[in-house]
């Protein structure tokens, strides 16, 4: 297993935001968790990642317990994070934020074709290269979107964890980034997904997790959630 967490109960001050929460993402998987505003979903995705230290439980990447690493740490092990709110920086050029990208100094070896550069990230992110030596400033929020994945790539993740990635763009930038987020997966890159739009979610996912406030409602293929039209209603539905 690429992933495994294990029971995380999390806290912000004394709300128990995760309780008890457990998923998996298999090597090769796009694995989508899904719910309603509020209940855990983006958490779910720190506390992996180290932005919050979960109180209990445990993560586990590529069998080595990485509980409790801070975010370098989990980012040199192989996850990459995709953060909601983007977090480019908007002063320094789209080629300086590719850069930045690149984990702890050590540059990838240019000549693997498996491994994700400069040169590979504007070939999935053409706009980008029309871009590259702009200010991020200066970027539309799908763009600013594009650079934030192609960051994440440059430390050539193994996972790569996406929190709201079609939050607030345009339909036509939704499937543009859905496509792209295909096409990081058929490369050899998991993903495990929060998602807001439910139609892009499940054309991607492998497997799904639905959330209700702080726990695992539902867990299953698109197919067994087909076939359970009531855990659908009960954890996505307004």
């Amino acid at each position: 297993m690429l992933l495994e967490a294990h029971e995380l109960n999390t806290y912000y001050g004394m709300s128990h935001v995760l309780q008890g929460i457990s998923l998996t993402v298999p090597q090769g998987e796009i694995v989508a968790l899904m719910g309603r505003n509020g209940m855990g979903k983006s958490t779910t995705l720190k506390s992996i990642m180290g932005l919050v230290k979960p109180k209990s439980g445990s993560v586990t990447f590529k069998g080595e317990d990485i509980t409790g690493y801070p975010p370098y740490r989990v980012a040199r092990a192989g996850i990459g994070y995709v953060p909601e709110d983007r977090r480019i920086f908007p002063n320094l050029s789209v080629l300086d934020n590719l850069d930045i990208g690149v984990k702890g100094g050590k540059i990838a070896d240019s000549n693997n074709p498996n491994v994700w550069t400069v040169a590979r990230i504007f070939n999935h992110f053409p706009m980008l290269q029309k871009r590259a030596e702009q200010h991020g400033r200066l970027l539309s929020g799908g763009e600013q979107q594009m650079l934030t994945i192609g960051r994440s790539l440059m430390g050539n993740p193994d996972l790569l964890l996406v929190d709201e990635p079609t939050e607030g763009l345009a339909p036509l930038l939704v499937k543009e980034v859905r496509d792209i987020l295909e096409e990081i997966n058929k490369a050899g890159v998991s993903i495990l997904l929060v998602e807001h739009n439910i139609k892009v979610a499940l054309s991607l996912a492998d497997r799904l997790y639905l959330m209700g406030k702080a726990h695992i409602g539902f867990v299953g293929t698109i197919a067994e959630l087909e076939a359970h039209p009531d855990a659908r209603k009960k954890y996505l539905e307004v």
